[in-house]
Order: structure tokens, then C-alpha cells, then sequence
């Protein structure tokens, strides 16, 4: 009897987007016509974007490549002998695990995303899931909450706050009930993590906010996913389900006296709603509007009691360090940037997706080693990091370590590793009225600075791009900002100026009358 042969064809939102189903299918009808046995796994994605639909197949215990693969490929793939692991195919690529883009990262967070079926707990559990829970339940919360803190982590949703201190709030504050929210509102330009995260490795989130419930004492936990994700929403709710039935989630989690229940919140899909704040407002079922603070969600959250409000990178990231150990993790990186940051490369790239690396590398090595540079083949002008909020990063600064405090030495940030890459034909005076335009839209309409500064803002570039008294709108246009920054209330207001600063800093070209050649006030950069 013929062997069966493993075949796995990415089933996440990306992958589907450029035809894997269709791929899918076609293999699984080419194997039938030739009465070859096959078993078709939808895995994640491995996150190399420019090569989807990537297929591998399992030749004795290693995995081949072949990408990116169209249904009008399959039958010369077959034909080339691809079941058989065979190189004689232009798609095909040698052993997964050595190529060059997956064979130079430090994958800890996604170390299983794209290699399971994800929402097979036993597959889950063959590549080392749940070893970090079952550490935990034999831990105090006071010892576990002392583990996150020593490793180092620290919040991957943007502010980078350390993320054993909030905990250690939510552990220290005497209440009835508490909370743990995962953020899976991811809204910013040309970011994916989470979704492939929660598409490819549903359990290890569930697993991170079952160890942080553990860890303060809360019983229930909420995922709260924004609207356009509605396959990651479809897959945690699932994996939920199958979590509680097989005992990692419930009432005696693990067979223990500790309970923790988690249920899936879909979002509306406002960007403000990433805010912690405003996310707690709309998970109570109001408008998405930030609160005053204090008093801090981690002292008054959820419903008014004590609430660990983190990513779903950073709570993601919690097994691993349960499971090996705090100085395992705190091992990789650099200075006070500890771990690994899962970088997702857009924009004019070659070469882009997710690159999960040890802090310390320099962007440089992430836009041309990674990247391979823009897909136009035309030199990269500005690279806009940590989101629509970010800083445009000046090619001087491309050498500069991927860390924390260097990012934030020249106003940048690194907030949840977006990295939007443009070439020289970009017109960063129209990306700088876009940042104004954005914030206005978004902007929840609280405090004054950001809900009419934003529309001033607009105002101003406009009157700059088409001449009107260049150089005293040009003192107003930083005047406005400064005040921005130091008057909002949260992060919105305060950071939407950052981009236009950036601009003003690194490419005052850009922000001048526009000439004839040059774009009309109001297109589309």
C-alpha cells in the first residue's frame, strides 16, 4: 500500500486572499485522478508573503517548498514529482527550513505558526503547546507575575510598557473580580500580526490569557477582535470551545481548583477603539470614547475592577516564558528591549511578511536582507515605523538598532513593528496631510487638541502646499503640533503629529508649494 503523503496549503486570510483554496483544491483533485493518497493540511502561514500560495510537502520528516503556487500549477507539479519532494519545478524551493528569510529569524512567539493545523490541540501540544500553562498551575500568581516580570517583557501593542509592572498592579489591587482583555484591535498601516497569530496559532493566545488570569486572580478573559478579521474571530471561537471541552479553559483548569473562562468580543472596527480606554467603553457595550486617567485600568478596568489590558503579542509571548524560563527570553535582545519583535514588512517591498527577530538588528538589515528592497527596484526615500502614528524614518537613520530607547532618541517608535516602506516617488507632503486627515476622522472627539487640531492641521498643510504665506504656516503647521502632543489625552492626538514632525524634520523639501509637475492639494499621495 502506497504511503500517504502530508501536503500542506496555508489556510489563513492572506494566503486565501491570492488563492490557496483554489490550490487546495486543484491538489487534492490532481492526486485523486492519479490514485496518489494525500492528507491535506491547511496550516498558517509562514508568513514569507511573496510566496503565497506557498505549498510544502513532507518527505521523510522534512518539509519542501514550493511557491507561490497557482492552480494552473499543480498538474506540471505533479508531473515534476513535487509529492516526492523533487526540485525539478521553477516554484520550487528547497527545505522550508532553510530559506534564507525563515533560516535567519529567532522565531519564540510564532515558532509554531505555520507548521500545525491550528486548531488541532494535539498538534498544538507535539510542538511544546501548553507547557507553559502547566508550569504555571503549580505556580503562586505572585511567582509567575515575578517570572514576566524578570524576563524582561514588555507590551507589544505599542507603548512597550513592562508588562510584569501592570500585572503586578492587577495582583496587588483587592477586589472581587478581575479581568484579563486581550487587544486584538490591530488598525495600524501594514501590521498582521495579530491576525496571523490568532488565524495560524489560536492556542497559544489562549494559553498566554489563561497564565495571565492565573497569574492576578481573574476568571474571565475577553479577546476583543476588530470586525475585519472575521476568520481570526471564526477561529478563536472554535478554539475556545475545543480549549474548554479538552479542560485548559473552565472551571478547574488543568484539573486545578483555579477557573479562568474566555469568551470572543467582535469590535466595530474604529481605530480608536486600539486605545486601551476606549476599548474597555466599547467592550461595556458604549461608545468607544477614552477615559480620564487615573485611575489606571489595571486599577479600575473593566466594568470598574482591576484589568490586564495587553496585545495579543505580548500575551502570546507569555507560554514561551513560563515554559523556558525567564532568562531563556530575556537572553535575546538588547539594552532594555528584551526578547524577540515580530516585524511585518509592507508597503513598496520586495520581499514583504513577518520576521520575528532578536531586538539589536538594524532596520537597514530588515528593509534589504529581509526586504530585498522595494518592489519597484527604485532606492527607499522613507520608511514609516510603528503604525499611521509613526515617525517617516530617514535613510540616515537605517542603521540604527531596533530598540526602544534608540527609536525614541530621534521621535520614532517601533509600537507594534509595522514597517511601510516607500520609494522615491513618495510625496511625503501629502503623507504628512494624510496623518492630519486620519487623526480628524478617527479621533473620538473627547478632548479639544485632537478633534480640532487634527482639522486645523489639514488646514494648514493645505495652505502650505499651495503657497499661501509658505514660511508663517510653516511656524503655525509646528506650533499646532507641539500643542497636540502636549494637550491630548491619549495617544491619538498626542501622536498624530509625529509623522507630520518627521517630515518637517527630515524632508522640509516636501512640505513647499507645490509645483506644476508636482501633485494637486488633495490627491492621493
Amino acid at each position: 500500500m502506497a504511503s500517504v503523503t502530508k501536503v500542506f496549503v496555508p489556510s489563513d486570510t492572506t494566503a486565501r486572499s491570492v488563492g490557496a483554496d483554489g490550490v487546495a483544491a486543484a491538489i487534492s483533485a490532481e492526486a485523486e485522478r492519479r490514485g496518489r493518497q494525500i492528507e491535506l493540511i491547511r496550516n498558517g502561514s509562514r508568513g514569507l508573503y511573496w510566496l503565497e500560495p506557498l505549498v510544502e510537502v513532507e518527505v521523510d520528516g522534512v518539509r519542501k517548498a514550493y511557491g507561490p503556487v497557482r492552480p494552473a500549477d499543480v498538474e506540471s507539479l505533479f508531473e515534476a514529482g513535487f509529492l516526492d519532494g523533487r526540485r525539478d519545478h521553477p516554484s520550487a524551493l528547497g527545505d522550508t527550513e532553510s530559506i534564507p528569510y525563515l533560516a535567519k529569524q529567532d522565531r519564540l512567539t510564532f515558532a509554531r505558526v505555520g507548521l500545525i493545523d491550528p486548531l488541532s490541540i494535539e498538534d498544538y501540544r507535539a510542538h511544546g503547546g501548553f507547557r507553559g500553562l502547566e508550569n504555571a498551575v503549580k505556580l503562586s500568581g505572585r511567582e509567575i507575575v515575578d517570572i514576566v516580570t524578570e524576563s524582561g517583557l514588555r507590551g507589544r501593542g505599542g507603548a512597550a510598557f513592562p508588562t510584569g509592572i501592570k500585572w503586578n498592579t492587577v495582583l496587588n489591587t483587592e477586589a472581587a473580580r478581575k479581568y484579563v482583555v486581550c487587544n486584538a484591535d490591530e488598525g495600524d498601516s501594514g501590521t498582521f500580526a495579530d491576525r496571523m497569530i490568532m488565524e495560524s496559532d489560536p492556542y497559544v493566545l489562549i494559553e498566554g490569557m489563561t497564565i495571565a488570569g492565573l497569574a492576578v486572580g481573574a476568571t474571565q478573559g475577553y479577546v476583543y477582535i476588530r470586525f475585519e478579521y472575521p476568520q481570526a474571530i471564526r477561529t478563536m471561537r472554535e478554539a475556545i470551545e475545543r480549549a474548554t471541552a479538552a479542560g485548559y479553559l473552565g472551571d478547574r483548569v488543568l484539573g486545578s481548583d483555579r477557573a479562568f473562562h474566555l469568551e470572543v468580543r467582535e469590535a466595530a472596527g474604529a481605530y480608536i477603539c486600539g486605545e486601551e480606554t476606549s476599548l474597555l467603553e466599547s467592550l461595556e457595550g458604549k461608545r468607544g470614547i477614552i477615559r480620564f486617567r487615573p485611575p489606571l485600568p489595571a486599577v479600575k478596568g473593566l466594568f470598574g475592577a482591576p484589568t490586564i489590558v495587553n496585545n495579543v503579542i505580548s500575551l502570546a509571548t507569555v507560554p514561551i516564558i513560563l515554559d523556558k524560563g525567564a532568562a531563556f527570553y530575556k537572553d535575546f535582545g538588547t539594552g532594555r528591549s528584551r526578547g524577540t519583535l515580530t516585524v511585518q514588512l509592507a508597503g513598496n517591498v520586495k520581499q514583504g511578511g513577518l520576521v520575528e527577530i532578536a531586538f539589536g538588528h538594524s532596520l537597514r538589515e530588515l528593509l534589504y536582507d529581509f526586504g530585498g528592497g522595494t518592489a519597484t527596484g527604485r532606492p527607499i526615500r522613507a520608511v514609516q515605523a510603528g503604525g499611521p502614528l509613526g515617525a517617516y524614518v530617514h535613510p540616515s537613520k537605517f542603521d540604527t538598532a531596533l530598540d526602544y530607547e534608540a527609536f525614541a532618541q530621534f521621535g520614532a517608535m517601533i509600537g507594534h513593528g509595522g514597517l511601510v516602506v516607500f520609494d522615491d516617488t513618495v510625496d511625503l507632503g501629502q503623507q504628512a496631510r494624510f496623518a492630519m486627515e486620519f487623526c480628524a476622522i478617527e479621533s473620538c472627539g473627547k478632548c479639544t487638541p485632537c478633534r480640532i487640531g487634527a482639522v486645523r492641521g489639514v488646514e494648514v498643510i493645505d495652505r502650505i502646499l499651495a503657497g499661501e504665506n509658505e514660511a508663517a504656516n510653516l511656524a503655525l503647521l509646528r506650533e499646532l503640533c507641539d500643542t497636540m502632543v502636549v494637550g491630548s489625552l491619549c495617544a491619538l492626538g498626542g501622536m498624530a503629529p509625529f509623522p507630520v514632525m518627521s517630515i518637517l524634520d527630515h524632508f522640509p523639501e516636501d512640505l513647499r508649494a507645490r509645483k506644476e509637475e508636482r501633485r494637486a492639494v488633495g490627491e492621493v499621495a
